[in-house]
């Protein structure tokens, strides 16, 4: 039977064969496929921050920001690119002897830069572009209260909520392996990513975007205020990005990668039995 879906064993071996494929691509490609989601990852925050900045209901504004944050991650399975978050399934390949532990470690690090390159310099653009006086000024005022409540989670809650975000997205980007079809990878991956924006789980690269543009605006006496930060704003820091997001958020991430990648792994391509 002809099936426009792949089984979970299919997928499985999909993720291996991929896996291998991008650990072997040249640097040049994979730092601009880096770039590149990073870009889109940083569009998909942008559009659903101006839709959900001014909405009042905490509830309400979560679920505008998860019906549109996924055209990030369309972007990127379609168009094609290297997200950190779903490259972390790179694992499987290396469970199964396909790669090596540093060639593996080596893709997440250049991944990871590349991403910063690309959502930092959305942050940039958006920061400059005027458009956060919308709404007299209370956009400026939700993009700096979002990255302070970012950068001051303790660290155990940072790395918890990364470890959820990537079992969402990992599971969504295994959905998505299974379609034959651009409708069927949309479809895939829209629920899976609308269930994590709205979650409030933690996303390295997303906050790439979200953090960076904060900084790059923090020192608007309007946007503080709308914040109601003009005692705090002086915490938003680089360091304080780096140090209380970016370190536990990515340990997190790649945890949440390897849960899906290792249970699968065993589930499909592991013989138990013979242990």
């Amino acid at each position: 039977m002809n099936k426009n879906y792949l089984s979970p064993l299919e997928i499985t071996e999909y993720t291996i064969e991929g896996g291998i494929n991008k650990v072997n691509r040249p640097f040049k490609i994979v730092l601009l496929m880096a770039i590149m989601a990073g870009v889109y990852i940083a569009l998909g925050g942008f559009a659903s921050s101006v839709a959900a900045h001014d909405i009042a209901n905490k509830g309400l504004a979560k679920l505008v920001t998860g019906a549109v944050f996924p055209i990030g991650l369309m972007f990127v399975v379609i168009n094609g690119a290297d997200l950190f978050t779903g490259n972390c399934l790179i694992a499987v390949s290396y469970f199964h002897k396909r790669t090596t532990i540093i060639a593996f470690i080596k893709n997440l690090a250049i991944v990871l830069f590349g991403n910063f390159l690309g959502a930092v310099s959305i942050a940039f653009l958006v920061a400059n572009s005027g458009l956060l006086t919308m709404s007299d000024n209370r956009f400026g005022g939700y993009v700096l209260k979002t990255a302070f409540s970012k950068t001051h989670l303790p660290f155990t809650q940072a790395l918890c909520l990364a470890i959820l975000c990537n079992i969402f997205v990992c599971a969504g980007i295994w959905m998505i392996y299974s379609a034959k079809d651009v409708t069927g990878k949309v479809f895939a991956g829209f629920f899976s990513i609308f269930a994590f924006a709205i979650s409030g789980a933690e996303h390295v690269v997303a906050n790439m975007y979200y953090v960076p543009l904060a900084l790059f605006v923090k020192g608007n006496e309007a946007f503080v205020e709308a914040a109601h930060l003009v005692d705090q704003v002086n915490t938003l820091t680089w360091g304080n990005f780096l140090f209380n997001n970016v370190v536990p958020v990515t340990i997190g991430n790649i945890l949440g990668g390897l849960f899906i990648g290792i249970m699968y792994y065993f589930i499909f391509k592991k013989d138990l039995k013979s242990n």
